[in-house]
Parts: structure tokens; sequence; C-alpha cells
């Protein structure tokens, strides 16, 4: 059949499964959207309140999913405001797959209006760019682009289509959807020496990052704990990759990480690292990171193997197939040492818990948990309020986890809400605090249009908690621009956007807050009156180590 390209767009999507689009239209993509009017009845396509908005909206739509995510932008200013979006799921290794307009060809490298090189700009933000020169060629860049955007390492992708490409007729045959490239299988004998090295192990100790979730192999985790008598740390990206009511669950290690998750690298004599990339958050100084282990990295991607940490053995591949070799060949263990040696970290973790007769970030996160299913989305945005989620919300799925971990970007979490919700069409919190709401707050309106089950729990502490935490720290408490001295008042905004607004001083108000917006279909803002000056703690200080951990 012959088609106008703007017209193969559409096909090629409905071919790869794409129902759902994330977009703001512009004149550049004009021709789109008069395709998008058609072909509504197959795509829905999301009106958000800025682009930004929409790149976000199709990484949480992916991160839920497992999915290709897709947002659309006009030329120019559309493109740009992407880049943000795409950088946080380069960041975190989301596949999108990003469309913008541009200028006919005949007008690029004129300056035009709204001309911008998106290609330019998007290469380091992506895993790939196309510029789509001609109608010929549009329908397998797009094919190809979704390939990409899951095969191996996940990422973003963003595919820029002139106007005149849009327009031009070409004859169009529908083809099945694209299949992810086949992934390397990981090297037996690296494999077969990991076994050996586990089954010798005193002081085994997995590390799980986000590749086990992106990988789809979650499930491996907690049998090979079992089996070989381990216990888990999580980097951030990796925290719901197992039920954290597991005695083996140790939560989050790192800068921000729960003490005796971080403490055991430092007696650990063999860790499994699984679709991590030790990030310096997660490490600290890596002279000092586990002194005593010899590392087994696992990971899809070459190009981590050595980049931050010399690991031992570096096995490349197909993690699936790493991590059921290594459960079916190591011998069934039990380190009654190396079990008490944890316990004592656990108890001396939980010794020093704070109490408190006002209400404590930590306890607006116990409360909402309480409430919550264990299907519940909960997506945050990025500062204080990021870490607490990550230290006191127990997560007992993948894929309920929904956060900017590698590029940290605050205003993440209001697009990324939009995104999960419509994907799994489950209940969503987002945990946020003043300072990253009011970046993208303009996105409530578009979670009022969808009708969406989304409750935002603001942590107002009046500060950038984060950067305060800092300056308190390290810059001997010289305060400068963290007390925004905002007037803000989020239960007014919540209705002024057509949400439900409330305000809560203590557990109890919090309660009656939640039983209410969980009763509704449709966004509710429950803003949260905490202290001003409370710190995140543990905290190992930059290029530190355990031995410089700031517990108090």
């Amino acid at each position: 059949m012959r088609l106008k390209g703007c017209d193969v767009i559409m096909e090629v999507l409905c071919e790869q499964g794409v129902n759902t689009v994330f977009g703001y239209p512009g004149g550049q993509v004009l021709n789109i959207y008069d395709s998008l009017y058609r072909y509504k009845d197959r795509i829905h396509h999301v009106l958000t309140a800025h682009e930004q908005g929409a790149s976000h909206a199709a990484d949480g739509y992916s991160r839920a999913s497992g999915k290709v995510g897709v947002c659309i932008a006009t030329s120019g200013p559309g493109a740009t405001n992407l880049i943000t979006g795409l950088a946080t799921a380069k960041a975190d290794s989301i596949p999108v797959v990003a469309i913008t307009g541009n200028v006919p060809m005949e007008l690029i490298g004129t300056d035009s209006f709204q001309e911008v090189d998106a290609i330019g700009l998007s290469i380091p933000v992506t895993k790939h760019s196309f510029l789509v020169k001609s109608v010929e060629t549009l329908a397998d860049i797009l094919r190809e682009a979704f390939r990409v955007a899951k095969s191996g390492r996940p990422g973003p992708v963003l595919v820029d289509i002139p106007k005149n490409v849009q327009i031009e007729e070409v004859e169009f045959e529908n083809r099945p959807a694209v299949e992810k490239t086949e992934e390397p299988e990981p090297s037996m004998e690296l494999l077969s020496k990991a076994v050996e090295l586990i089954n010798k192990s005193e002081r085994p100790l997995i590390f799980c990052g986000g590749g086990v979730i992106n990988g789809n192999c979650s499930e491996f985790i907690e049998p090979i704990a079992e089996k070989a008598d381990a216990f888990v740390s999580f980097s951030m990206m990796g925290l719901s990759a197992m039920d954290c009511d597991s005695p083996r669950h140790l939560g989050m290690n790192g800068m921000h990480g729960r003490y005796a998750a971080t403490k055991v690298f430092t007696r650990a004599d063999v860790v499994i690292a699984a679709g991590v990339r030790f990030s310096e958050r997660a490490t600290g100084n890596k002279m000092k990171f586990a002194p005593g282990a010899k590392i087994i990295h696992l990971d899809i991607d070459p190009a981590e193997q050595g980049k931050n940490i010399d690991a031992f053995l570096q096995i490349a591949g197909n993690l699936k197939s790493s991590l059921k070799y290594i459960l079916d060949n190591i011998d069934e263990k039990k380190h009654e040492a190396w079990s008490d040696e944890v316990n004592k970290f656990k108890t001396e973790e939980a010794a020093g818990a704070k109490k408190s007769e006002c209400m404590m970030p930590w306890d607006v996160i116990r409360t909402v948990n309480k409430k919550a299913g264990p299907d519940t989305n909960i997506a945050t945005d990025v500062g204080q309020h990021q870490m607490w989620v990550a230290q006191y919300y127990k997560f007992k799925k993948p894929r309920t986890h929904f956060t900017s971990g590698g590029l940290g970007t605050m205003g993440y979490g209001m697009g990324a809400s939009i995104g999960a919700s419509l994907a799994n069409k489950k209940r969503t919190v987002l945990f946020t605090g003043d300072g990253s709401f009011g970046m993208n707050l303009n996105e409530l309106a578009t979670a009022v249009v969808e009708k969406l089950p989304i409750t935002v729990v603001i942590l107002n502490n009046k500060r950038l908690g984060m950067i305060r935490q800092w300056q308190s720290l390290f810059f001997e408490k010289r305060f400068m621009a963290t007390v925004p001295d905002r007037k803000t008042d989020f239960v007014k905004l919540a209705d002024a956007f057509g949400a439900k607004g409330f305000r809560a001083f203590n557990v109890d108000e919090l309660e009656r807050a939640l039983d209410e917006a969980f009763s509704v279909n449709t966004p509710c803002v429950i803003e949260c009156i905490v202290p001003e000056e409370e710190n995140v703690l543990p905290m190992v200080p930059p290029n530190g180590s355990v031995e410089n951990i700031i517990l108090s």
C-alpha cells in the first residue's frame, strides 16, 4: 500500500506493539499529529504539559512495562526539551524511542525558524540517533530504532524526521515486530571459575544492580543467595529485584545506604556483582571498596568491565544465562560464622534508629508503605526524600520502583508516575520534595486529564534538603540558595489543577489523607510537613569509605 511518511510512522508503531505515546505538537510534527488523529483508535496519545514530561513519561512507561516507551516532539525547543529526559533514560539504561520533527531537508543548515541540530545535541545522551533523509528509508530506520533501544544494554534512541519526509509517499509493507539482537553468551570457562570461587567462599555477598531488572532475571537472586548462604546488597536501581522481607536482603549500600548493606563489603571474601556499574555513589573510595573480596562482575555491557572496578573475573554476556549457570552449578553451603557477623551489623544498625515525637520523613514513608499494596508503583524525584525511600520503603516486586539513579534528575517523578500508571494501570505513589515537585509540577495537569490514580506525597521541609545537608556537613553551614522561602500552598495548588489536596502534620492526619486518596481513582496531593534540618544518614562522605561513615 502507498502511504505518506507520517502514516508510515503510525504503521511501524502499531507493528512494534506501541499503543501509547507521549508528546506535544508543534509546527514540524503537524503531519504526524494529523496521522495520530486518524490512528487514535489504535494509539493513545497523551498530551503532556511539557516535552520533558513526555520523555520522563515514556521512561516510566518503559520501566513499568518492560517495553519501549515512545515520545514525540517538534523541532527546535521541542527537541531540546527532550534532552534531559533522554539523558535520564541513558544513565539508567531505559529503552525509549524519541521521534522529533525537523524542518524540510532543503532548509537544514539555514537557521530557519525552530531549526536545531537534534542529532548533534542528542548523540551524547542516546544509544544512537538517526536523521531520516528520505521517505524510502523511514520504516526501516524506525524499526532499527526499536531494535537498538531494547537490545543488549537498553537505552534511548532518537529519530529525527524532516517535514518533507513526513509528507512524501512511499510503498509500505507491514512486518512483524523487530526482535532484540541475540545477546552474546557469557564465557563458560569464566563462569566455571566463578562457581569455583563461590564454592570456596566463606563470606559470599551478592551486589545486585538495575541490570538484573532490565535483564528480567530477578528471580535468580534470592535462590542463589539461599544456595550459597550469601547476603544481598543493592544499588539504588536494583532495590526492587528481591523481596525486602527476605532475611538475606540488606538494602541499598553506598553513600546513603543502610549501615549493614555497606559494612558487609568490608568483610566479604567474594562479591557476585550482577548488573551494576560500580558508581562512585555505591563504592565510595574505589581503592578501599571490598578490600578483601574477589569480585565477579556479571554484566551485559563489556564496556562496563574494568571501567570503574578491576574485578577478579570480568564476565560479559547475557545476564540471565550467567545467573542461571551459577545457580545450577554452585554447591549448597552454610556459613554460620558469616551469618552471625552480618546479623551483628544488622543489630548495630537497629540500635542506631532515631525516634522523635514529630512526624519524621521515614514515618511518612513507612505509613505509605503500610497502606499501599505490594503492586503499587513507587516513584521518586531526586534529593533527600529519594534516599529515605531507598532506605525505608519495603519493595517486594520488580518494576515497582521508578527513580533517576544515574543522572539524578529533579523533576523526573511526575512524568515517570504518569507513564508507569498508564503502563500497568496500577495505583502510583510519587514521593517528592518541595524543591523537586516545583521543577515539573505542571504535569499534575496531565495526570488530572488522564484521570490517573496517582498520589503525590510531598515531604516539605522548606529546604533544598540534600544541598543544605552538604552545606551543613562540608561547607561549615554557609547556607546559600537552599532556603527557597516560597509561599506555595500545595493544597490550593492541587485544587487549582483539579486534583484533591491534603496537608498532614502528623501520622494520624497522614493516614486519614491516604485512606481518602487511595479510595479514589484520581490524582491527589498530600503535603507532609517534616522537620527542616533533618539529614539523610548514614552518609559516607565523597571519596570516603566505611571508615569515615557519618552516623549522627
